[in-house]
């Protein structure tokens, strides 16, 4: 895994790890869904079923896989390697993708407003400079809209260790 990936991974932890308590449990996934779903209450409840049973089986597919000891939480140690890893994850991930893209447009027109991207990403976690960066990196149209496709491919993007230089880097802050 890549420089870029490690630090992908890491910011991937910490946005996880919604309670802040440094260690990722069910109870981070669903206070991310809660974040996620009160900006999206617009959205069909289909997608926002589809969000809430993707963070769940996030959860599940996580704590199955990389839960060591058995003690119903993911340390940073258990965490590392492993969640970038395709083969583990690579389904997981889509899932994730394609249901968090599809909030993004709750009319089914297949573009995301700028305004509901910040929402949605600011919900998850991410700092708002650098998902106006991600943003703008997907070439947003003349009415600063971007597709629900192109912000899919990107989630996806982001979860592939063997990526580099990729619009979803610009999520991960800078070192000073």
């Amino acid at each position: 895994m890549g420089h870029d990936a490690h630090r992908r991974a890491a910011l991937v932890f910490t946005l996880f790890d919604a309670n802040g308590n440094g260690v990722l449990d069910a109870d981070d996934f669903a206070l991310m869904t809660e974040r996620v779903l009160a900006v999206a209450t617009d959205s069909p409840a289909a997608d926002r079923q589809a969000l809430a049973d993707s963070l769940r089986h996030y959860w599940q597919v996580l704590s199955t896989a990389l839960d060591a000891n058995g003690d119903g939480v993911i340390s940073p140690e258990e965490f590392r390697g492993f969640v970038l890893d395709p083969e583990l994850f690579g389904a997981t991930a889509a899932r994730f993708a394609d249901a968090l893209a599809a909030l993004g447009s709750p009319g089914h027109d297949g573009l995301v407003e700028r305004s509901r991207f910040l929402d949605l990403m600011l919900a998850i976690g991410f700092e708002k400079e650098n998902t106006e960066a991600l943003f703008d990196a997907f070439g947003p149209d003349a009415g600063d809209r971007i597709t629900v496709a192109a912000w899919a491919e990107g989630i996806r993007d982001y979860y592939a260790p063997e990526k580099s230089g990729i619009p979803g880097d610009r999520l991960v802050p800078q070192s000073a």
